[in-house]
């Protein structure tokens, strides 16, 4: 056996390692941090974890039957005794999970080229919605999307492989659990991976939020088909990304509930300038709202909202800071 051979089976290794430590009832947001931290030395590790944390339905059960004795080791994932055989668990899961020939990353990476060519994938499924437009929609293993206004999004959902492409727009995901298939949505160079949960992806532009609701995510940033940064993010998180930069505000569950008021119909604005509402009321009307100089911009406003009546809206902006209001063709404009 070569080098890259015994290199590539020692990280096998430690992957089962981390997997199995992870599910314990002991790990901590520090463990998650070594584990992170471990995942980024290089791709070989992401690979070798994803590939076996895609089939864990199959392990955890191994995992049951395996008395684990912690202790401190100089190498490797701490807490791990030295008695413990990590090549036979790395094979045992291999074996129970049917022995993966197709690593999970390089997918990723053809799927990251095939996106903007829809023809090169024909099991694709579009789906749309018109400005001020809410759909719901079942998928195929049991999912549930909720399309808000002038969304783009294409689905793929086969026994081997679930993705969502989202184009433009915004969209709930409630994703029905599988420990063996992975739920991947691409938006822009993002790719957001989950084995079940609750959250959303808004993409404007090259500008991509995600909102979790419940369980987590993990949000990869690609480029030439790499991953260069990763984030996991739990329930009450949002990832906010633009280019290659990701900035992750960590428990805000009202700003959460916030980000999802688009389900109910309506909008809700905390301290946010005027521009800001007008930005968000157009995404939901054909009638606009045109900020005439830059004093009105700056206004700052709170309240709920329904997104569909912009014309409520303008009368109490009129009523509160008795605004100047122009009705136009195209929309409405408001001054001092």
């Amino acid at each position: 056996m070569n080098a890259e051979s015994n290199n590539a089976r020692q990280i096998e290794e430690e992957a089962s390692l981390w997997l199995l430590r992870r599910e314990e009832p002991e790990w901590t947001d520090e463990d998650q941090v070594e584990l992170d931290q471990w995942l980024d030395q290089s791709m070989a590790h992401k690979a070798a974890f994803w590939r076996l944390e895609h089939g864990w339905g199959l392990a955890d059960r191994l995992a049951a039957l395996v008395p684990l004795k912690q202790a401190e080791t100089p190498q490797g994932p701490r807490h791990w005794s030295r008695n413990w055989k990590p090549v036979s668990l790395a094979a045992s899961i291999l074996i129970m999970v049917g022995i993966i020939t197709v690593i999970f990353l390089p997918a990723t990476q053809q799927n990251m080229a095939d996106k903007d060519d829809p023809a090169m994938r024909s099991d694709q499924v579009q789906l749309a919605t018109a400005i001020g437009d809410h759909k719901i929609v079942p998928l195929a293993d049991g999912s549930k999307v909720e399309l808000n206004t002038a969304t783009e999004l294409r689905t793929a959902l086969t026994e081997t492989s679930r993705e969502v492409w989202v184009d433009e727009g915004e969209a709930f995901f409630d994703v029905k659990r599988s420990e063996e298939v992975p739920f991947v949505v691409y938006a822009g160079n993002r790719v957001i991976t989950v084995l079940g949960t609750k959250f959303s992806v808004r993409k404007d532009g090259e500008k991509v939020t995600v909102a979790v609701l419940e369980g987590r995510v993990r949000v990869d940033e690609m480029a030439s088909g790499k991953v260069t940064n990763s984030a996991v993010i739990t329930r009450g998180d949002m990832a906010f990304a633009d280019e290659a930069s990701t900035l992750v505000a960590i428990k805000s569950p009202k700003r959460v509930e916030t980000e999802l008021s688009w389900r109910d119909g309506m909008l809700v604005f905390d301290q946010s300038t005027l521009t800001e509402a007008a930005s968000e009321f157009n995404r939901y009307n054909k009638k606009q709202l045109i900020i005439g100089d830059a004093e009105t911009a700056r206004i700052r406003i709170g309240g709920t909202f329904q997104a569909s009546n912009v014309d409520a809206f303008v009368r109490l902006l009129d009523d509160a800071y008795g605004l100047r209001v122009e009705r136009q063709e195209d929309g409405v404009k408001i001054s001092q």
